[in-house]
């Protein structure tokens, strides 16, 4: 496992409990890096010899992305008065960018996200199908090519730069940070999701799981926020039975690790440990992308989408992708080489409402596009 996501609820403590992971899997001896928004808090998290903290900033990502790129615009757009970095407004999802960015260059074993509240943490997982899906439609593979006969033909002048070139100056950064992305492959990513235990806290941490599914990753632990058993009165009976009832509605989305409620957090790294006793570090990451299986007449292919409901659920073929949607969340999902050949036949959603829900897909043969030879063997194995 090479990147741990924390991400949960707002105050359910994923800063303190990512920081309490990054300095434990340091001082077991990997280095570790841990990448958050905020400034670290914890006393002594700087002096965790193999952990690296870097704070992630999207405004000064911008800042910098700009002013690395603003003299070739200047000097190509000499009408326009173009602002200094400093006058520069980040656009929405330049924090999740920058993160994207800064996991591409974490050198080490173990990267660590504190990744924020859910809606950031889901944001960051679909970030990086997202950008591959909009760099394929604003510049496909063949535009590329000929992209690139156009930067080596202005390299050994024969033609004149324009803007066209200053935007393709850019791409090769983009895919440089998507082929650098560590989220890419599943299998090393984990998911640790903070909540607190309440009944309200079960339907956003299921939807949590069917959206990561959507985009091929797995929740390995919740962390639940629990308070002491025994406690005097009515009240504190009354908020035990909604724990335990959270319990198992939690524990339907991965295993449970309960947390303290405690009067105010940790204030030394040796506290926030102490959070984590009887918690492992995850050792893998999340399944094996879906691959094709031979079916009858066919192949299918099963997308996990954990807890999703038929209704919600939706499936769309464009060129070699498939667009898969769960409610208002969406994924492209490439085609191997063998089902860009053929026909999408159906799909139906399988244990709709439960933890093992999965989209299967179904696929034929295209007569378009397979030799007729191998088009007639297939026949007859049917």
């Amino acid at each position: 496992m090479r990147t741990l996501v924390v991400t949960g609820s707002g105050g359910a403590g994923s800063s303190t409990v990512a920081a309490a992971a990054a300095a434990r899997a340091a001082r077991e001896g990997r280095s570790t890096v841990l990448l958050s928004r905020r400034p670290a808090t914890l006393p002594g998290l700087d002096e965790v010899p193999g952990l690296r903290v870097r704070r992630v900033d999207g405004r000064r990502a911008v800042e910098e992305l700009w002013g690395g790129h603003a003299d070739a615009l200047a000097g190509l757009l000499p009408h326009l008065d173009l602002p200094p970095a400093t006058s520069v407004v980040p656009l929405p999802g330049a924090g999740e960018l920058a993160f994207l960015a800064a996991l591409g260059s974490a050198d080490a074993d173990l990267v660590v996200v504190d990744a924020g509240p859910l809606a950031d943490g889901l944001a960051l997982a679909a970030l990086p199908g997202a950008l591959r899906w909009w760099l394929d439609q604003a510049l496909p593979p063949t535009a590329r090519a000929l992209a690139a006969v156009r930067t080596a033909s202005v390299a050994a002048g024969a033609a004149r730069r324009g803007p066209l070139d200053a935007v393709l100056d850019v791409l090769p950064g983009i895919e440089q940070l998507l082929a650098r992305d560590r989220l890419a492959d599943a299998t090393t990513t984990a998911v640790w999701l903070t909540t607190g235990a309440q009944r309200a806290a079960v339907p956003p941490a299921r939807r949590a799981a069917t959206v990561l599914g959507l985009h091929g990753l797995r929740i390995a632990a919740v962390l639940a926020r629990v308070l002491p058993a025994g406690g005097p009165g009515e009240w504190w009976r009354a908020r035990a039975a909604e724990q335990d009832a959270a319990r198992s509605g939690l524990a339907d989305v991965a295993p449970v690790h309960e947390l303290p409620e405690l009067a105010a957090p940790p204030a030394d790294l040796a506290g926030a440990g102490a959070l984590l006793d009887g918690l492992d570090l995850p050792a893998s990451g999340g399944p094996v992308p879906p691959a094709p299986e031979r079916g009858e007449g066919g192949w299918r292919l099963a997308v996990p989408l954990p807890f999703a409901d038929r209704a919600e659920v939706g499936l769309t073929r464009w060129g070699d992708d498939l667009v898969v949607s769960v409610g208002e969340d969406r994924r492209s999902v490439r085609l191997d080489p063998l089902l860009r050949r053929c026909q999408v036949t159906g799909g139906r959603l399988l244990d709709p409402g439960a933890a093992a829900a999965h989209l299967e897909i179904s696929f034929r043969p295209d007569p378009q596009q397979w030799p007729a030879d191998l088009l007639a063997a297939e026949e007859r194995t049917r």
